[in-house]
């Protein structure tokens, strides 16, 4: 069988200067660079850039797709070129009677220190879709991280028509400031972490922002033709609408497993989700926005509040409309859009693909949890629960 490996280069803080594994073919999509933004406007996303460049892989965000069949099993070579204990876990896969390789930080293995190599293996059993792949060291995971597309066993196809081309979307988020400095600030006063500057589509916030206009993303389809999105939500802690102008969505599957088609105008996926779903080009040619922001119900509580976009952009001869329109999303707080959504979510359960969900509970369960605090210092600025 045709090995071929996958690389990228040295970091200049945390992360890793190649990721190689063998029996992975190379993506055929590699998403443009952040650092390749160019603008006159440096007020807000330039800051956000410059911090790119100087913690992240220089193959740029998000990193490169793993692409394997299900039941393989794959290694995976990690080495640590930057300045901070780094580990990588891989999101969905179940690993069995293989927890060592699967990146918990001093929970299944030490974190791989400057300079340092691990060769992790992975073990692909049941899972089919998109999974993704994140480091698991503080928050390493802002930045560094990359889908996972698990194809149907060999000799199998999906339980679905066969579409004609797959792109992975993955959400992500930007900071002004070095995200680790944001990280040891809100350890340092107890306090929640300052919110993010930008969420971004493959590594770009979008041209909403003038300083990514050149750069956003963009999706180029054929009329009539079928495109499956590999969606990951690979922000720290935000869950997200999102919606794309004129074209609803029909998910296939969730979290590495098929599910019965779904259809609507927008999703919502929560952070660390992964999606499958079909993009049907049926539309008159034309640029269309591909959105997505924040659901956040809480009370007294800051948030992004920013609006990423994309633009799925029909090939062909045609003049495209002077300003695309932005697709319909929910409000912030609709808590009932957020949950019809997620409670729509059925899995396949076919002959090919069974699900045995237990139908006689004999034990029933309680569990408890619970938040410590520490008092503040004397003279102390502390900004947790109750002065804490």
């Amino acid at each position: 069988m045709k090995s071929e490996r996958i690389s990228g280069v040295d970091t200049q803080s945390n992360g890793f200067s190649k990721l190689s594994a063998t029996r992975i073919t190379s993506p055929a999509y590699f998403p443009a660079k952040q650092t390749a933004f160019h603008s006159e406007d440096r007020s807000s996303i330039y800051k956000a850039v410059q911090y790119q460049e100087h913690s992240n892989c220089e193959w740029g965000v998000p990193g490169p797709t793993i692409q394997v069949n299900a039941g393989d099993q794959i290694t995976v070579d990690v080495y640590n070129k930057g300045k901070y204990n780094v580990t990588l876990h891989w999101h969905g896969v179940k690993q069995p009677r293989n927890p060592w390789s699967d990146g918990l930080e001093y929970i299944t293995q030490c974190p791989i220190q400057p300079g340092g190599k691990f060769r992790q293996k992975l073990i692909l059993s049941t899972e089919e879709g998109t999974l993704w792949w994140h480091a698991h060291s503080e928050w390493t995971r802002a930045t560094v991280y990359g889908a996972i597309f698990v194809y149907p066993k060999r000799g199998t196809t999906y339980p679905f028509p066969q579409p004609d081309a797959e792109v992975p979307i993955i959400f992500g988020e930007w900071w002004k400031r070095d995200k680790m400095d944001v990280y040891e600030e809100f350890l340092a006063t107890g306090g929640a972490p300052n919110v993010s500057d930008a969420f971004t589509i493959n590594g770009q916030p979008g041209d909403l922002y003038p300083c990514s206009k050149s750069e956003t993303f963009k999706l180029n389809v054929d009329q009539g033709k079928t495109y499956i999105l590999g969606i990951v939500n690979a922000a720290v802690n935000d869950v997200l609408f999102l919606a794309v102008a004129g074209h609803p969505i029909t998910i296939v599957g969730a979290d590495g497993a098929y599910t019965k088609s779904l259809t609507r105008d927008y999703i919502t996926i929560a952070s660390g989700q992964t999606l499958d779903a079909l993009l049907h080009a049926n539309q008159q040619p034309d640029h269309y926005y591909m959105a997505a922001r924040a659901y956040f119900s809480a009370i007294n509580a800051d948030f992004d509040r920013t609006t990423t976009t994309a633009i799925v952009q029909y090939n062909g001869n045609y003049t495209p409309s002077p300003s695309p329109s932005l697709p319909y999303l929910p409000c912030y707080n609709d808590t009932n859009a957020s949950f019809n959504f997620s409670t729509s979510l059925r899995s396949l359960a076919s002959e090919d693909h069974p699900v045995s969900v237990p139908k006689n509970v004999t034990t029933q369960l309680i569990t408890t949890a619970s938040v410590n605090t520490l008092p503040c210092i004397s003279n102390g600025t502390c900004e947790g629960p109750n002065g804490t």
